[in-house]
């Protein structure tokens, strides 16, 4: 079985190589001449082979040497881009962030909290891997991300959940619909209604699911979609009634091209937040990233909140 070279070998191989003398072999590593030469005849066991022929106080390089040299320039030029790389990330702001956060908190959530981030941390490199929250988790899981902007999920022990904001799940629907003429809507009309829904695999679908399950009724999907803003769309259009967090849909809110309508008495939350694995301690630039998520969100629900009360 073969093993690795002794890195401090090969760096005496290596100046050696170059510098064909002991002496300034020994200089440049700052050891004796006696350690450099003890380096190579133990590299040279090692090995099997000769490595330098010895002429007077000047060496040139074996074939086998010249071989060994054109690897070893390589692999110590790589232990030198590690070191320095390394060195690099501990200086202040400097590192990578990997996110994991589903297409709705990419699209209204992340781009002020990135903005904002950048200016405390510019040198950091950030990557944005879009899916729902089990999506997320299942990057989470694999070491592809450090963090999941997501749903609260259920029994995932292996992961810290911290939480960020909470919204409410409303009716969304066109200003022409009879519901928002009456400005309510009507219980015994719930299941008879055209729905346009998140896609069915996303937590959202699952919590709506429950939702009117424990109501004693099944609403009739007629679209899916996995893009809000074609939902919101086609609410305009009268197509059906979609049930989305009011923050989501504000602009429409404010214009009222959209209302918004509680589901009933009984009140339907999500709680986002942010995941990691368990025990992990946050890094200062995860740790404000998490902090902007927090304040940029909660903006967010408290704007929706009050266009729906307007």
């Amino acid at each position: 079985m073969s093993y690795p070279i002794d890195s401090r070998q090969l760096r005496a191989f290596a100046a050696l190589a170059n510098t064909g003398s002991f002496t300034v072999a020994a200089r440049e590593l700052h050891v004796s001449q006696s350690a450099v030469s003890h380096s190579i005849k133990a590299l040279e066991e090692e090995v099997g082979c000769r490595l330098l022929d010895r002429l007077g106080k000047k060496v040139s390089l074996t074939q086998a040497g010249e071989q060994l040299l054109h690897h070893a320039s390589k692999i110590l030029a790589e232990m030198t881009a590690a070191r320095a790389s390394l060195e690099q990330l501990g200086k202040w702001g400097r590192g990578r962030l990997r996110i994991g956060a589903s297409t709705t908190a990419c699209q209204y959530i992340l781009p002020g909290v990135l903005r904002e981030f950048k200016q405390c941390f510019p040198d950091h490199l950030i990557t944005i891997e879009p899916g729902d929250s089990p999506q997320s988790i299942e990057l989470l899981r694999a070491n592809k991300i450090d963090l999941a902007l997501a749903l609260q999920p259920e029994n995932e022990p292996q992961f810290d959940f911290t939480p960020l904001f909470t919204d409410e799940l409303e009716f969304v629907l066109c200003p022409l619909h009879p519901w928002a003429v009456q400005g309510r809507a009507l219980r015994e009309e719930i299941p008879k209604q055209n729905y346009i829904f998140y896609n069915k695999l996303s937590n959202t679908f699952r919590l709506v699911e429950n939702y009117f399950r424990q109501e004693r009724m099944v609403l009739n999907t007629v679209i899916e979609l996995g893009s809000m803003e074609a939902i919101k769309e086609l609410t305009k259009l009268g197509l059906g009634i979609s049930i989305l967090a009011p923050w989501i849909a504000q602009d429409e809110l404010r214009a009222g091209s959209l209302v918004a309508l509680p589901l009933g008495k009984r009140k339907l939350r999500r709680t986002w937040g942010i995941l990691h694995w368990h025990g992990r301690r946050l890094s200062l630039a995860e740790d404000t990233f998490s902090n902007l998520c927090r304040s940029c969100a909660q903006n967010l629900v408290l704007q929706g909140s009050q266009h729906q009360a307007a």
